[in-house]
């Protein structure tokens, strides 16, 4: 609880306690508000019970029952009258069932129907109020108040259960909210992970390719290590824009900017052969028009990765690429050879993204080690929109 609704509660009951006690009073027999032995204690114990069962009805609605209770059997004992303290029933029965846990809850829906009950039986047939007794002409009557009783009492309880299912769709509801922002953010992190190794692995391969080459070539051609060093400062600064550019999406999750397209693979090529690799490209056919910015993204991806486990794990050789641009799919297919004894490498990070970019946009990807060669086959569905087509 809140220690505002704490407060308000205490006030609450002491108010309660300063009006419902001269009643009690009044209702002992007692003609003037004075003290009169045993039934003025009486009247204060039953005006307390009932006004400590408000003060605690949120904080423990058990307890506050029991009190209820109490007073109520207090009432019946002493054969007092019905009076202003009972009201407090009402407010407890609401507590049960809107803060209460399963057995208080339960426990107050019994004390309404009970509570009824107690309530006909004690005004027909207690030695006060019988009024000779229950008979076969007092009964339709004594029905008639059972049902009044129990509709008073229930729906003092009904309102506090459906308070207690609006909190809890309310709850749900808020906890489903949060959940679907964390898997949002958290597939945008992983987006942004696979982004920056997609980036990050490839530049690096090409660079150290590169830097290898150049030391080993150094002495009998200066001009190969000049070459070399230009394609590591292209290949860096091209990594440094793209980091910045995925930086940038991490402190602003609005604007992606810019994505590689079709019309970036011959760059990826270029790289690719200027560290060293064997670079053999087909496609056939070719796209009949400009496929959708996402499958362009994941093709350049896909093809970014396996290019660059190509060159850190694949053997000396060709390095063979094949597209098939089909009216409703992309076929891919990239080779190149293992070293001997080489793992089939069919894990790792970059394997899974690859299978992940394929999987976002509804295709396949396998990979596979087959005659001394590594195989990475995908397939992607080309989803046609009215993004122009080629006259």
């Amino acid at each position: 609880m809140k220690p505002s609704q704490v407060v308000v509660d205490v006030v609450v009951a002491a108010v309660f306690f300063f009006v419902a006690a001269p009643i009690e009073l009044l209702a002992s027999g007692q003609a003037s508000l004075v003290v009169d032995g045993p039934r003025t204690l009486l009247a204060v114990v039953i005006a307390l019970l009932f006004s400590g069962a408000v003060a605690i009805r949120r904080y423990s609605p058990a307890l506050a029952l029991v009190a209820a209770w109490a007073g109520a059997l207090l009432q019946v004992g002493f054969g007092r009258p019905p009076s202003f303290a009972d009201v407090a029933i009402f407010a407890v029965l609401y507590t049960t069932s809107a803060y209460g846990g399963r057995r208080v809850y339960w426990a107050g829906f019994a004390s309404a129907v009970v509570g009824a009950l107690v309530i006909t039986v004690y005004l027909f047939v207690g030695p006060v109020f019988a009024s000779g007794g229950l008979s076969w002409r007092t009964l339709p009557i004594a029905l008639v108040m059972l049902v009044a009783a129990a509709f008073a009492l229930g729906l003092s309880w009904t309102v506090g259960a459906l308070v207690r299912t609006a909190v809890r769709a309310r709850e749900n509801r808020e906890a489903q909210e949060r959940a679907e922002a964390e898997a949002v953010v958290e597939q945008e992190r992983v987006r942004i992970a696979r982004d920056m190794h997609d980036v990050v692995a490839h530049s690096l391969a090409v660079v150290i390719a590169q830097a290898d080459g150049a030391r080993y070539a150094a002495a009998a051609d200066p001009a190969v290590a000049t070459a070399a060093l230009g394609t590591i400062s292209s290949t860096a600064r091209s990594a440094l824009s793209d980091v910045r550019l995925l930086l940038t999406q991490l402190r602003h999750s609005q604007g992606d900017g810019p994505q590689p397209t079709l019309a970036d693979l011959e760059q990826l090529y270029a790289q690719v052969r200027a560290a060293g690799v064997e670079l053999r490209v087909d496609v056939d056919p070719l796209p009949a028009g400009e496929p959708p910015a996402a499958v362009q993204l994941a093709v350049y991806r896909i093809l970014q990765e396996a290019l660059t486990n190509a060159l850190r794990h694949g053997a000396s050789g060709a390095v063979t690429v094949r597209l098939a641009w089909l009216p409703d799919r992309v076929d891919l297919e990239v080779r190149n050879p293992l070293p001997t004894g080489a793992a089939s490498g069919a894990s790792g990070h970059g394997l899974i993204g690859m299978r992940e970019r394929a999987s976002l946009i509804g295709g396949l990807l396998d990979t596979a080690a087959r005659d001394d060669e590594f195989v990475v086959i995908a397939s992607i569905p080309v989803l046609h929109q009215a993004q122009g087509s080629v006259a």
